[in-house]
């Protein structure tokens, strides 16, 4: 499968305008979730693990506190944003937690 190529700025607004969870940082793209515990911000994560899995497009998660998550998604080959960092976030919004 060949990997996409970089986002045009413009097409990178106008992905913008359907992830309103989501920030720009930069080359990235990233968001916070307060989860209800702990436990829900491992299952949230290992949710993402699978999706990403499937995708084959691996996001950064940290999680801090004790039910914060941060997920932060970039193509590390293509060193910023492609359509596959707006797919994954897309999929991941679909998530109920």
């Amino acid at each position: 499968m060949s990997r996409p190529q970089l986002a045009s700025e413009e097409l990178i607004i106008e992905a913008m305008n359907y992830l309103p969870f989501w920030t720009r940082e930069g080359g990235s793209i990233v968001r916070e979730i307060v989860a209800a515990d702990f436990v829900s911000a491992v299952g949230l994560v290992n949710s993402i693990a699978i999706l990403a899995e499937v995708a084959d497009h691996h996001p950064e998660m940290f999680i801090y506190g004790w039910n914060k998550l941060r997920i932060s998604l970039s193509t590390h080959d293509q060193s910023g944003l492609t359509e596959l960092d707006f797919e994954l976030a897309k999929k991941i919004d679909k998530l109920k937690f």
